[in-house]
């Protein structure tokens, strides 16, 4: 399994990489979905998540005793979470606002910024 997961983290960035270069802003907002999808992958991968007990020291030990979870990828992940939500919300809402100034979703369109001023 930690031999699969690499290949299919590689596979989602150059699949999302793939849909944040077309021309069209839906697939724009796969491609930074499915990005914040292979980045949580990447960070959890990453942080060799292991059973065992909290990262607490005992009161009698000077440093934890193995096994135990490391807390910093953890709190890496939920940080990346909250993040790539925030950046979906604000393109969902920037493509809302595109299409009501330009009426379309296409980049090739969208060519001249003079559009703009002729809307309002």
């Amino acid at each position: 399994m930690e031999l699969i997961l690499p290949f299919i983290i590689g596979i989602l960035f150059s699949a999302s990489l793939y849909l944040i270069l077309h021309r069209h802003f839906f697939k724009l907002i796969l491609g930074l979905i499915l990005f914040g999808l292979a980045t949580n992958l990447f960070l959890f991968v990453i942080g060799r998540l292991t059973r065992g007990g909290s990262a607490i020291i005992e009161p009698d030990e000077n440093v934890a005793v193995e096994p135990f979870a490391d807390p910093v990828p953890q709190a890496l992940l939920l940080t990346a979470i909250v993040i790539g939500f925030g950046i979906q919300s604000f393109t969902i809402v920037l493509i809302k606002r595109v299409y009501q100034s330009f009426g379309t979703t296409d980049l090739d369109d969208m060519n001249t910024t003079d559009q703009i001023e002729e809307n309002h």
